[in-house]
């Protein structure tokens, strides 16, 4: 195994010291299996807390070869390591897009899958494994099994959403969606009111992409004040002529170079940008065509963003509520302005129906919050824990550095049957995070 240095995750919190090693062939990846008793897979390290940290972390980056792609038929079969940003390149300039993509394009495959994640069309086309035709993954045991929604039907819906309990993933085909542009057709509808942002949700379901932007800090008549935002793929006809059409996206130009002090971050600053914010839009309706970069990932723009919430790092905050608790939804959101805990990215997006066993999304409403971290605001999260698990919630593992080992198991209904299937494939934990056993998945 390798060496122990300092690791984190996107959050930077925990930060811990333990051993990391890289592997780029199967047989380098079998002498890690039998000499470790537990180990957990880690990519980009863009998830935000610790559910790819371990005592023995097996990094993927290395093992990211193509291995086929129809361009004909848009499926795509890869290494596990291989990231969104890299795919894109291969597939836009053929006339083909990912599915379903988060706010970044820096995650590996591999990490898509066991995070099962979501994007702004989830209402629409669900999570990312709803996508995946078949797996390839490795088991404590040495064994490779060959996973399909039909074939170890049991494993596959496991590991879409497992956070890596269930092996390795070594490599995926997916179905893509097919483009005729590289650009969105978005439209921006400003809402002076959460009530009427939720109105503009309902009002412009039907649209393939929507994400609003919310202001948590706003009180009184502005409460829950925001921007919806929504897209369609773009046809050739509706980008500028002389356009490439099918232009990939840059590489990113700026970069955070340093911590900021944490002094910068503050309730008075984040009440300014988000006023700001709200502000840019002058009209309550603007329509326009962009790029898919600055549509779907506008932070990737800036290297190293994370690095503005300084050393102490952050949570990330995320919670889905079923559609018929909307009230509890603004109970949640109005306790937030109360207590001026601020975020700069205050992210809403409607979900539908749920996917594989673990997997975060279920029919409703998902808020994600940015809050600089602080020693204090542990007592705070935990009533608002309680408050959206006992209101039929959830939150999401990808994002969790904190959650309560009782939390987990009341909001995760299947969770009892996914220990069941990780005992079947991978008997004795050989496959542990620091939030697997935080969490009481595994000991």
């Amino acid at each position: 195994m390798g060496k122990r240095k300092e690791i984190s995750n996107w959050g930077r919190y925990p930060r811990i010291e333990k051993k990391e090693s890289l592997f780029d062939n199967i047989p380098v990846l079998d002498g890690f299996l039998s000499d470790a008793d537990t180990l957990i897979a880690r990519g980009m390290g863009r998830c935000y807390g610790d559910s790819s940290l371990g005592e023995n972390i097996i990094n993927t980056a290395s093992f990211n070869r193509f291995l086929a792609f129809d361009d004909k038929e848009g499926v795509i079969e890869c290494e596990s390591g291989v990231t969104l940003d890299e795919i894109l390149q291969v597939v836009v300039p053929k006339g083909w897009f990912i599915p379903v993509t988060p706010g970044t394009k820096f995650v590996t495959v591999g990490g898509a899958i066991a995070s099962d994640i979501h994007g702004k069309n989830h209402h629409i086309d669900g999570s990312f494994s709803r996508h995946v035709l078949s797996l390839q993954i490795k088991c404590s045991d040495g064994t490779t099994y060959h996973c399909t929604p039909t074939d170890h039907a049991d494993l596959f819906s496991a590991t879409c959403g497992g956070m890596g309990l269930t092996g390795i993933i070594l490599s995926a085909k997916i179905r893509l969606k097919k483009i005729a542009t590289a650009y969105i057709r978005q439209k921006q509808l400003k809402a002076p009111s959460l009530d009427k942002l939720l109105e503009l949700f309902n009002i412009y379901q039907d649209y393939t992409y929507s994400v609003a932007w919310v202001d948590c800090l706003s009180k009184g008549k502005s409460f829950g004040r925001g921007i919806l935002m929504l897209g369609e793929h773009a046809e050739e006809q509706e980008v500028k002529p002389g356009v490439d059409t099918l232009k990939v996206h840059k590489t990113p130009k700026f970069n955070i170079p340093f911590n900021f002090p944490s002094l910068v971050l503050n309730k008075l600053t984040i009440r300014l940008f988000n006023t700001l914010y709200y502000l840019k839009n002058l009209r309550e309706e603007q329509d326009s065509v962009v790029h898919y970069d600055g549509f779907f990932y506008p932070l990737d723009n800036i290297n190293n963003w994370n690095r503005m919430y300084g050393k102490r790092g952050f949570f990330q905050y995320q919670f889905v509520l079923p559609l018929d608790k909307l009230d509890l939804l603004k109970e949640v959101m109005l306790l937030i302005a109360k207590n001026n805990k601020a975020s700069f990215l205050s992210v809403l997006k409607v979900f539908g129906e749920q996917d594989g066993v673990l997997s975060f999304p279920m029919k409703g409403y998902t808020l994600a919050l940015d809050i600089p971290y602080d020693p204090h605001l542990d007592q705070f999260l935990d009533q608002l824990d309680l408050m959206i698990s006992e209101g039929g919630g959830r939150f999401y593992l990808a994002k969790d550095a904190r959650m309560k080992k009782e939390t987990f198991w009341q909001t995760y209904q299947q969770a009892d049957k996914f220990l069941e299937i990780v005992n079947k494939y991978n008997p004795g934990s050989s496959f542990s995070s620091l939030q697997s056993q935080r969490l009481g998945i595994t000991s």
